[in-house]
């Protein structure tokens, strides 16, 4: 083993440590991403001042075992530690280890909900209101939301869907491939903000004017016909899946690990449903791990 008390830098993959840091605003979800990262196997260290990120790193190298997949859960707005995430990142990086950053997100609205459902305040409202207290945590962490790998908006998620999302992003498959989720969304509900492409599948005919088709969602057979008969569906897919596979490879190289393909209609039940399990379908069959999520499935 090497050393790791000398100056010696590590390979990652000599280190063979999976790393994951886990931040973002109070109220998103971060306890929830803790106990789901560790539901598949990764040792997790709640609460640890940023400070102490590279010794804990160091400390799981060393133990070697269970702790080789750790995940170091952060609140960086304790003014007591410095909040240059990108800096303590950095600092692992030149010591060999390879981590990936997780923000965890969600809309002011859904923040107040939360934090008055449980009757609690912000940690930062001092005197203010809620909203004043989400404005400053948002402000301080502009920076390590930017430096992210992965941005998990909850705005629209259960307990048990971002378990699963989080499941389906660290669990089983090799970790640093391109993991890609196609994401089906309405455009009456707003763009979702963690999409690094959005497609928009309302150029096609709508089933909610079929009558037999307008209860049913694209996840059924007679939908998904439908939306994928229709004239230019299959070149709209053929077409994506050309470019996500054409561009796959250099993110991998550029050390992105995860992509977002944002795909909407207008309420995110029929087309952009078909088109999304269609997509992902075609990406796996190009040997590209793509998984399949629907964000407004169900609100009507």
């Amino acid at each position: 083993m090497p050393d790791l008390g000398n100056d010696e830098v590590l390979e990652p993959d000599e280190a063979g440590t999976d790393l994951v840091v886990v931040t973002g605003l109070s109220g998103g979800g971060r306890s929830t991403v803790a106990r789901a990262l560790e539901n598949v196997g990764f040792y997790v260290v709640d609460n640890l001042p940023q400070a102490l990120m590279l010794e804990m790193a160091e400390l799981a190298f060393a133990a070697g075992g269970a702790a080789r997949r750790t995940a170091m859960v952060l609140d960086v707005r304790s003014r007591a530690f410095s909040t240059d995430l990108a800096g303590a990142v950095r600092a692992l990086k030149e010591r060999g280890f390879s981590p990936r950053v997780v923000f965890v997100d969600a809309d002011d609205e859904v923040l107040i909900r939360r934090f008055e459902s449980v009757r609690r305040s912000h940690p930062l409202q001092g005197d203010g209101r809620l909203a004043d207290g989400i404005a400053a945590e948002r402000k301080l962490l502009e920076e390590a939301r930017e430096q992210s790998d992965v941005i998990i908006d909850t705005s629209h998620l259960n307990v048990n869907q971002l378990r699963r999302r989080v499941e389906e992003l660290f669990g089983g498959e090799d970790s640093r491939k391109l993991r890609i989720t196609v994401l089906s969304f309405g455009f009456k509900y707003g763009l979702p903000p963690d999409a690094d492409y959005v497609l928009d599948a309302r150029f096609l005919p709508n089933p909610f004017w079929v009558p037999e088709l307008r209860e049913h969602t694209g996840l059924e057979e007679g939908v998904s016909s439908y939306v994928l008969g229709q004239e230019g569906a299959t070149d709209f897919v053929a077409t994506y899946a050309g470019l996500i596979a054409a561009t796959a490879p250099g993110f991998e190289r550029e050390g992105k690990r995860y992509l977002t393909v944002a795909i909407g209609c207008t309420g995110g039940k029929h087309r952009s449903v078909a088109i999304t399990e269609e997509l992902a379908a075609r990406l796996s069959d190009m040997r590209l791990s793509a998984h399949t999520s629907h964000r407004d499935l169900g609100r009507e």
